[in-house]
């Protein structure tokens, strides 16, 4: 059991787990702020270039109380573009740090490594030919 335990300690406090957990969180307070960016400030202006309609009021009237609000999915949808737009970004900026540290930290090669490249090079050069 205590080998059980320690395995679960490393799992839960080292590696992936905590970053996901870290993620989940930052995530949630994203979908908070985009959801109010779409709802207050991106929404408004267009419903206003469009005649005046609020997006959330849209719906299609089905009878009785029964609606297909399309306009909520019209704000999701948005919400999604922003989101996925982001998260693009992101991942774009971590990845060009992450470039820029492995160059930092890629080991020299040695010698004999760079005469095989060079070997290499100059066979490929000749087959070519």
């Amino acid at each position: 059991m205590k080998r059980f335990l320690k395995e679960f300690e490393t799992f839960a406090l080292h590696g992936n787990a905590m970053d996901l957990a870290i993620g989940v969180v930052i995530g949630a307070a994203f979908n908070q702020i985009t959801n109010s960016l779409v709802a207050n400030v991106i929404t408004p202006p267009v419903g206003l270039l469009l005649g005046g309609f609020d997006f959330a009021k849209l719906s299609l009237p089905l009878g009785g109380s029964a609606v297909i609000a399309y306009g909520l999915f019209i704000q999701a949808l948005v919400n999604f573009i922003i989101i996925a737009f982001a998260l693009f970004v992101f991942v774009k900026i971590m990845n060009r740090l992450r470039l820029r540290e492995n160059a930092k930290t890629a080991p020299a090669k040695s010698p004999e490594v760079r005469v095989l490249e060079e070997i290499r090079d100059e066979l490929r050069r000749t087959s070519r030919s």
